[in-house]
């Protein structure tokens, strides 16, 4: 049998069959393997229940893990349930707890609003009473100041009625005199008059004061020397301010400068300097002057057009760059903005280690003369008064030299008034600021002896004399008299003058040499203490450095060839000009006691009386020129065909963009959050009453602008139109 056809069977019956066969006596090996498989076959047998047992313990074993998986599906299942429970809770339990901190959330808001308004409502309610507190203060200051002022007033004619007059003459004397002159009427006066006839039945001032024929002691019969002249430098300084008046030293010889870029008009500060000019004049242009920056759409054409263009601090520091301020006097034309401009001057000084006490000089700053005559406003009379009374107060505590107001009657003559309504409106105004000083609290003595005049001075020159001879007496007699003031540096009024632009022609420029010249040495014989004269191109532009310095020779031409300076009140004593500083005396104190009887003069301001009083005048002005009643050289009669070219300062354009590029820059380099706090804190001074002046001081040390400011007021006090009344 080949290999491959074996039939395989199991071990152990083969070895049953082999023994059954007798083969394996035989054959030792398969004996052995015989009894190997023999004693293996018990074993075999044995094996079968363990097979069994094997199975079955698999089978349980299965049947265990089945169930273990299943009991573990079955956990799985329930901590799947379980966590998707619990999750749920915990959503619903979160959104619970949202749904209550939200309204927690609202509830609180809602309190905050209401706490923050209730806050509101009381601060404001403290504004209201704080302002209904300083207004009804204000109202019984005023009240007390309206009855000491009866009382003074009643006082002071009770005092002159019972005064024993101590005339210069003696009544025999004038009897004498005007018997005199009535005969020399008649005799020698009517010869003359019928030989040749006057040129005019009647002569006037241009005032309309008449004249007399001849002025005498006759013409002044109650004349007192002591009451109504006295000595220069003494009450009531009708013959000076100073006892030794030009002796002592010349007056403030100031040329108003300013165009341009501040480096222009620092330029032209420095050539006046070095020419001999000794105090420096600011003016400002017209976007200043109004209170906007240069980089605003109503500056637009009129950057350093008509003064010189700042915007802010960084234009003052080149404005007044190299020149030491507490060695010259600064005055600065300006009076909506002058707060501002007065914080610059100060901060400016600041940066060059100067303080203010140390700082001399003058800003404009009369409002009341804007709302009359000029027209420069940003806010409503009352409340720009307030500003101004404001920079009274501060500077009379900390700037000892300076004089925070000029009061002017420069553009009130400028706009058509005479020189009586000159002298009445600017006192009127004087008087007006001290009323309201006196109303916050003030000491008169602590701040009269720092206010200071501005005068215009015209062509008629006695009448101007008179002007200002007649100004120091009233003021004198108003500050001693009415407001009790008791040092006699508040009796004193200081001023300044200026030559009359308005009297300026176009025709024949050079004319106008003349009539500056005129009329300043009529500024010296009146006792001016400081004089600005005009250009003779002043009538097309600002001038040139030629013309400005022929206006500046003819300062110091009378100053040191005249002879004006060698002698006090040179005019004194001369009956002509003792008679018209009468009547300049009497006719402006007229008009001040009728703005008195109509209750003050802001009152008389808003009523519209002085701007109706002086366009009257300027109407009858005109009128006396076209009818020639009124002689112009050059204008009205003798008349010249000839073109007289003159060189004419231009102002270039681009000079506008190069003052905004400069704002600009100063507006992106400043500390953003200093500012913004400095501009809420002038609101905030303005809201509530205090005093601007430090708050103002702060917004300009921050870069705050000159328009920011300004817009500051714009916002709390409301902007003024005025309304026509003619």
């Amino acid at each position: 049998m080949s290999k491959t056809s074996k039939t395989t069977m199991p071990a152990g019956k083969k070895a049953a069959a082999k023994a059954a066969s007798g083969k394996i006596a035989a054959k030792k090996p398969q004996a052995m393997m015989q009894a190997a498989v023999s004693k293996k076959a018990p074993v075999a047998a044995a094996k079968k229940p363990a097979v069994a047992a094997k199975t079955t313990v698999s089978k349980k074993v299965a049947v265990a893990k089945a169930t273990v998986a299943k009991k573990a599906a079955a956990a799985k299942a329930v901590v799947a349930k379980t966590t998707s429970a619990a999750k749920a809770t915990v959503a619903k339990k979160a959104a619970v707890a949202n749904a209550k901190v939200a309204k927690k959330a609202v509830v609180a808001k809602a309190m905050v609003a209401k706490k923050a308004a209730v806050a509101k409502a009381k601060v404001t309610k403290k504004v209201a009473a704080v302002k209904a507190t300083g207004a009804k203060k204000a109202a019984v200051a005023k009240a007390a100041v309206a009855k000491k002022t009866a009382v003074a007033k009643t006082g002071v004619a009770k005092k002159a009625a019972k005064a024993v007059p101590s005339p210069s003459y003696d009544k025999a004397g004038l009897k004498k005199i005007a018997a005199a002159k009535r005969a020399w009427e008649k005799g020698a006066l009517a010869k003359s008059n019928q030989r040749m006839k006057q040129r005019r039945e009647a002569f006037f001032t241009d005032s309309g004061i008449p004249i007399p024929d001849l002025a005498t002691p006759a013409e002044r019969p109650r004349e007192d020397y002591l009451r109504d002249l006295g000595f220069p430098g003494e009450y009531p300084f009708t013959r000076g301010p100073q006892a030794s008046m030009y002796r002592g030293r010349h007056w403030t010889m100031r040329q108003f400068a300013g165009f341009g870029t501040p480096a222009d008009t620092n330029a032209r500060f420095k050539y006046l300097l070095e020419h001999g000019m000794t105090g420096l004049s600011t003016a400002f242009d017209m976007p200043a002057l109004m209170g906007y920056d240069a980089d605003h759409p109503m500056s637009r054409g009129e950057v350093g057009k008509e003064g010189v263009a700042v915007s802010s601090l960084a234009d003052f520091e080149i404005l007044y760059g190299g020149i030491p301020l507490d060695q010259v006097t600064t005055s600065m034309t300006i009076n909506a903005s002058a707060i501002y401009a007065l914080a610059c001057y100060v901060v400016t000084a600041e940066k060059q280690g100067i303080g203010p006490e140390k700082l001399g000089g003058t800003i404009q700053a009369d409002i009341l003369k804007e709302y009359i005559a000029q027209k420069e406003w940003i806010v409503p009379p009352r409340p720009a008064v307030r500003i101004v009374i404001d920079m009274i107060e501060w500077a009379s505590e900390h700037m000892p030299k300076f004089n925070p107001i000029s009061i002017s009657g420069y553009h009130i003559r400028e706009a058509g008034a005479t020189a009586v309504q000159e002298l009445a409106f600017t006192l009127a105004d004087g008087i007006g600021y001290v009323e309201e000083c006196v109303a916050r609290g003030m000491n008169v003595d602590d701040f009269a002896p720092r206010l200071s005049f501005f005068w215009d001075v015209h062509n008629d020159f006695f009448e101007e004399v008179a002007k200002f001879r007649a100004a120091r007496r009233i003021w004198a007699r108003v500050l001693r008299d009415r407001f009790g003031a008791k040092d006699p540096r508040s009796w004193m009024l200081r001023t300044h003058a200026q030559t009359a632009g308005v009297s300026l022609t176009a025709q024949q420029p050079y004319n106008n040499v003349v009539r500056v010249a005129l009329q300043a040495f009529a500024a010296v014989c009146g006792g001016t203490q400081s004089l600005h004269t005009n250009s003779l191109d002043e009538t097309y532009a600002l001038p040139t450095e030629d013309s400005v310095t022929i206006a500046l020779r003819t300062q110091q031409i009378i100053a040191n060839e005249s002879g004006a300076d060698r002698v006090v009140d040179p005019l004194g004593g001369s009956y002509y000009i003792e008679y018209l500083t009468d009547e300049m005396e009497k006719r402006a104190m007229e008009y001040i006691d009728r703005i008195h009887d109509m209750g003050g003069i802001i009152r008389a301001v808003e009523e519209g009386y002085p701007q109706k009083e002086i366009a009257e005048s300027a109407f009858r002005h005109q009128k006396e020129v076209e009818s020639k009643d009124r002689i112009i050289v050059g204008v009205n009669a003798f008349q010249s065909d000839k073109e007289t070219p003159i060189d004419l300062l231009k102002i270039d354009d681009a000079l506008a963009h190069e003052q905004i590029a400069r704002l600009l820059q100063v507006k992106a380099s400043r500390d953003a959050a200093a500012h913004q706090a400095a501009l809420e804190a002038v609101e905030k001074a303005a809201e509530s009453g205090e005093n601007l002046m430090p708050s103002v001081l702060d917004a300009v040390r921050a870069y705050a602008t000159l328009g920011e400011v300004c817009d500051v007021f714009r916002k709390v006090f409301g902007t003024y139109r005025e309304v026509g009344r003619f």
